[in-house]
């Protein structure tokens, strides 16, 4: 028998030694006074008042042998330390506590406020009660989870033994909270809009695919959130914004993963240029007020660090210069021929190169050469038109469109949102063609997002971002795993 098997035999045994004793192991409800933060908070107000005082919690530790111990009790909201003393209880239950509770157990405990001789506030048991007997022991706390795959797969144990893990997620939702309340001040409207998909858009993405057996129609996880939300704003929504997840079935590494969260907003009769300003002001103000500075260490994929400054005027550059600047190539009189060995040059196989079309072949180009040099937020602006066909275009082959750069990555995509019916038709059968032509992230021609833009779609600029990115930059974390509760992971052999 395993040691942890062991373990947890002896916890099963403990259930009838409680039951034995007429206490349950896992009860319905518990009752308390108030949290352990309220608690430590009013602690001498408690105290002055002389009541006994009700309070809960997860096991934590265990310290102290014979007449007494000191057990460190965590309710999520705080620790507190509680007193058990053999003159100062029951002896039945002094014996039963002894015997049966283990860290990680939750208990009730009831018992006067008092300070130790070292003037550390505790609470004085003088009687408790079983909330749920846990069968595995906790990680060792000052050690807590160290294989990295079993701290994404077992994300409970590493919240529950790693302080700083527990308060990142707390970040992570007051973040999300921020941006809520900045577009929610600006009048956006709040909408959610289906997952599940008859046909992928509003990306270059590779899908997951599946199958609607009421229906008998294959359907697909949405890879963005774009065209439902331009699709609403012909019925007459002027601001709208939803915070959700898109399914992309591409490559993983630390900066990406195929199950996502993305914020999108569409905003009627404003242009790009404001669309930039806001998103300027709006991670500014959660750099400064939420997490209070400017200067952010940032990883990328490889785990180097740089130092990233969000103070300061963002600059607004363009992808035609940054390219020119890198390679000597203008791609606005460049051949497909000189494009294509561009890339080759920078380590694009001969294979892929044959089914990747011209403004793919140029986005590889710009990050392999350029991109990864922009350290400090930066907007670069005007991609190739035909990797933004859903944005206005400029008419010399690039479009109205800008990506936030923030150490080497993409943070932000934000267009003048296309809104011709006519002009969308001809760049959505372009890609649809260098679909059938073997590039696989090609859109495909959406004749129910056509239809609607007919019946007239009014001007309007657009935004994307994702969250897990943003926030694994906030937080300074290497990996975008480490502020996603439960990333995706390789099934584990048994």
């Amino acid at each position: 028998m395993s040691r942890l098997e062991e373990i947890r035999q002896s916890r099963i045994e403990k259930i009838s030694i409680l039951q034995n004793a007429g206490m349950e192991a896992f009860v319905s409800s518990v009752s308390r006074d108030v949290t352990l933060k309220e608690f430590e908070l009013h602690f001498n107000d408690f105290l002055q008042d002389g009541n006994e005082v009700s309070v809960v919690g997860r096991v934590m530790a265990i310290r102290g042998q014979g007449a007494i111990s000191f057990i460190v009790l965590n309710d999520g909201t705080a620790e507190f330390q509680v007193v058990l003393k053999k003159d100062e209880i029951e002896s039945s239950l002094f014996e039963l506590f002894r015997d049966t509770v283990d860290m990680g157990d939750f208990i009730q405990v009831q018992g006067d406020p008092f300070k130790t001789e070292r003037g550390q506030n505790s609470l004085l048991m003088n009687s408790w009660k079983m909330g749920s007997k846990s069968l595995l022991p906790l990680p060792e706390k000052w050690v807590g989870l160290q294989d990295i795959e079993e701290k994404y797969r077992k994300r409970y144990l590493d919240i529950l033994s790693d302080r700083e893990v527990f308060e990142r997620f707390i970040t992570r939702s007051t973040i999300i909270k921020a941006i809520r309340t900045y577009l929610d001040n600006k009048g956006f409207l709040e909408i959610e809009t289906p997952i599940l998909q008859s046909q992928a858009g509003g990306a270059m993405a590779q899908t997951f695919n599946t199958h609607h057996n009421d229906y008998d129609m294959d359907m697909v996880l949405r890879i963005s959130l774009e065209i439902d939300h331009k699709t609403l704003m012909v019925g007459g929504y002027n601001r709208v914004y939803e915070i959700g997840k898109n399914f992309r079935n591409e490559g993983s590494d630390p900066t990406h993963i195929q199950e996502f969260t993305m914020i999108e907003w569409y905003s009627a009769y404003n242009t790009l240029e404001e669309n930039m300003n806001w998103t300027e002001e709006m991670l500014k103000e959660i750099a400064e007020d939420v997490m209070s500075k400017t200067v952010f260490t940032v990883y990328d994929k490889e785990g180097n660090e740089t130092q990233v400054d969000f103070a300061g005027i963002w600059p607004r550059v363009n992808f035609t210069d940054l390219v020119q600047e890198s390679t000597g190539l203008n791609i606005k009189t460049a051949s497909l021929e000189k494009i294509q060995e561009k890339a080759q040059e920078f380590g694009m196989n001969s294979k892929e190169i044959k089914t990747t079309g011209r403004g793919n072949l140029l986005d590889f180009i710009f990050k392999k050469t350029a991109r990864h040099k922009i350290i400090n937020p930066t907007f670069v602006m005007n991609y190739p038109s035909d990797i933004k066909p859903l944005a206005q275009q400029n008419g010399d082959g690039t479009a109205k469109v800008a990506q936030l750069i923030i150490a080497g990555a993409e943070i932000t995509n934000q267009y003048a949102e296309l809104v011709n019916p006519i002009v969308q038709r001809e760049l959505l059968e372009a890609q649809s063609k260098a679909r059938e032509d073997g590039d696989k992230e090609a859109m495909e021609v959406d004749e129910g997002f056509i239809t609607a833009m007919e019946q007239g779609m009014p001007p309007m600029t657009g935004f994307g971002m994702g969250i897990d990115r943003i926030v694994a930059i906030f937080t300074e974390q290497k990996n975008l795993r480490d502020v996603i509760f439960f990333p995706i992971m390789r099934q584990k052999e048994d």
